[in-house]
């Protein structure tokens, strides 16, 4: 289904939380669709069953999945609609830290090469380098 990361500096449970967001996004995991096993994911990621159960309360906590018990857990009918809704709030945020940058000297040339940047590459936390100092 997906991997962590183990070498990075975000937590493997909120490495967890994101990745099941991002399969929600993508429609891998549609709704009402059944997520792995604790125990069947733990084995596969080589990942401590309790850092699984935490990321899988967090999402619950969210409202984007649901348990049966003796089933297992699914992805809830709004969680789409959910994590769209969440996305546009870190939309507004970013709109405030890029009024703060802006402020504070940042250029807008500097601001789209990072954009350029983190869109081409498709990865996290690939600033080096970019920003003229």
């Amino acid at each position: 289904m997906f991997t962590i990361d183990k070498m990075s500096r975000t937590p493997i449970y909120e490495q967890l939380i994101n990745r099941f967001e991002l399969c929600i996004l993508s429609g891998d995991i549609p709704e009402d669709g059944q997520l792995p096993s604790v125990r069947q994911l733990s084995q596969s990621l080589g990942v401590n069953p309790n850092t699984l159960q935490r990321a899988y309360a967090e999402i619950e906590r969210r409202g984007l999945c649901y348990t049966v018990p003796g089933s297992g857990r699914f992805i809830t009918k709004d969680a789409l609609q959910k994590l769209k809704e969440h996305n546009t709030g870190r939309l507004f945020e970013l709109q405030e830290k890029l009024a703060e940058l802006r402020r504070c000297g940042v250029g807008r040339r500097d601001i789209e090469s990072l954009l350029d940047s983190v869109y081409s590459e498709g990865t996290d936390n690939h600033y080096e380098g970019v920003i003229n100092s």
